[in-house]
């Protein structure tokens, strides 16, 4: 399973929630603190690789991925401390069983202006891929490069009319993984925490089969964020962060997502939808 966060508000440097927080993103892919897995527990390391995704100057947004631990590579400080951004997405991946660490396979996942990123893994994924990526477009299909469950179903997505209706295309996407399952008789549940954005707004699911997802927060009325060096790093009014686990231990500062939602965050608002699968027989 993987850690990531997403980050929507005024411009700030990335370091700021990536690096300095006294359980940064950083910290998380060494000491996760919230990771369990099914039959063996907490799962503290996150270190098969790491992305960074983020909008600046251009329509389309920058991407950095790399297969080193993210707490032992000095070029992902240095881009940290140096790229402001008023909307970026950071990602610590610990690859799923049998699935190969490369750098394809590290989120965030880019398609034109699209980000995708995903903790969790679909059960019994190598039962359901054929049929998973042959629903994918026809256009579509060369883009996908990598071997993770993850990445089909972002352009499973963008299939489903993504870019026009996020909340129905991720319904039709998690209604074709649930029937798949059923069809397959996989007991093995598909975890779905993950979210993806356009540039204007971002997007979020949590979701799991057996009703038991993994974690995710937003924040809610965050003015600073606990540094390790016991400081405080101001966060700007208006700012608002999606992680997969606080980055300190004010609790109060961040609202579980409920269970089976779908979170809407844009600049004025945040909007939690309750969430359910829709399968739709093609023809």
């Amino acid at each position: 399973m993987c850690r990531w966060l997403a980050y929507m508000g005024p411009e700030i440097f990335m370091d700021a929630l990536l690096i300095k927080p006294q359980h940064s993103l950083i910290d998380q892919s060494l000491h996760a603190k919230m990771n369990f897995v099914p039959g063996v527990g907490k799962w503290t390391t996150n270190g098969d690789g790491f992305g960074l995704g983020w909008y600046g100057e251009r329509a389309f947004p920058g991407l950095f991925r790399s297969i080193r631990p993210a707490w032992n590579d000095e070029n992902l400080r240095n881009l940290a401390e140096q790229i402001r951004s008023g909307l970026f997405f950071a990602h610590v991946r610990a690859a799923s069983p049998g699935t190969e660490v490369q750098r394809t396979n590290s989120h965030p996942f880019r398609y034109r202006h699209w980000l995708f990123q995903h903790n969790g893994d679909v059960g019994d994924f190598q039962l359901l891929r054929r049929d998973l990526q042959c629903a994918v477009a026809p256009k579509l299909f060369p883009h996908i490069r990598g071997t993770t469950s993850s990445e089909t179903l972002f352009y499973l997505a963008l299939t489903y009319g993504l870019e026009d209706d996020p909340l129905t295309a991720m319904q039709r996407v998690v209604g074709q993984v649930e029937h798949l399952r059923t069809i397959y008789r996989i007991d093995t549940p598909a975890y779905l925490t993950l979210a993806f954005t356009n540039g204007r707004a971002i997007y979020a699911l949590r979701y799991s089969s057996h009703h038991d997802s993994k974690t995710m927060f937003f924040s809610r009325n965050l003015r600073a964020i606990h540094e390790l060096n016991g400081d405080y790093e101001a966060i700007p009014a208006g700012a608002r962060i999606l992680v997969s686990e606080p980055l300190d231990d004010l609790s109060e500062d961040w609202e579980p997502a409920p269970e089976s939602s779908f979170i809407v965050m844009e600049k004025d608002a945040v909007t939690i939808l309750p969430f359910t699968p829709t399968y739709e027989a093609s023809h």
